[in-house]
């Protein structure tokens, strides 16, 4: 099992960030789309729940990278409204350079009135040969472009919807919420 983390810091509420980062239409749409991180493919994303967000909401991820499947279903498994979440994959998930993953979110305040928020990627390599060989040279570089993707689209979205510390004057897109 292996950790890769990042922190990133924002001039908004706690609870704003949260928000942010608690929704994947924020937050999972760099996987919706073709990039050279997702080699030429992307994921379709269904909720599995009628409730997006809190403890126990389920989200399945469909797709094909380099014609390779991805079905992998994430559950929420931990879920602290404004400060902490903690979801990871679940059943028997066809990815290509992970055989399980978790990822946990942190929210804190800062004395400067700023708050940060630490996310974090665990993994476990997939087992077979090939697979193995894909993980040892893509997975540490696919997480860290995720955390850093997810990390910037929320402070992008914050931004471009006014959302500044001390301030209540959030425009959320129809993606949010």
């Amino acid at each position: 099992m292996k950790t890769l983390k990042r922190k990133e810091t924002y001039n908004a509420k706690p609870e704003n960030v949260f928000s942010y980062l608690d929704d994947l239409g924020v937050t999972g749409m760099h996987m919706t789309k073709s990039s050279m991180p997702m080699m030429g493919g992307k994921l379709d994303l269904e909720f599995v729940t009628t409730h997006h967000t809190g403890l126990g909401s389920k989200y399945r991820w469909t797709g094909s990278v380099v014609g390779m499947i991805m079905d992998f279903t994430v559950e929420v498994t931990k879920w602290i409204q404004g400060r902490e979440k903690l979801w990871g994959t679940v059943g028997n998930p066809k990815m290509i350079i992970y055989a399980w993953f978790q990822m946990h979110l942190l929210i804190s305040s800062l004395a400067d009135g700023k708050t940060q928020a630490e996310l974090s990627i665990t993994y476990e390599r997939p087992t077979g040969w090939f697979y193995r060989l894909l993980s040892f040279f893509l997975a540490d570089w696919y997480c860290r472009w995720c955390l850093t993707n997810m990390l910037g689209d929320c402070k992008r979205k914050l931004e471009e919807n006014g959302v500044k510390n001390g301030k209540d004057s959030m425009r959320l897109s129809a993606s949010s919420f």
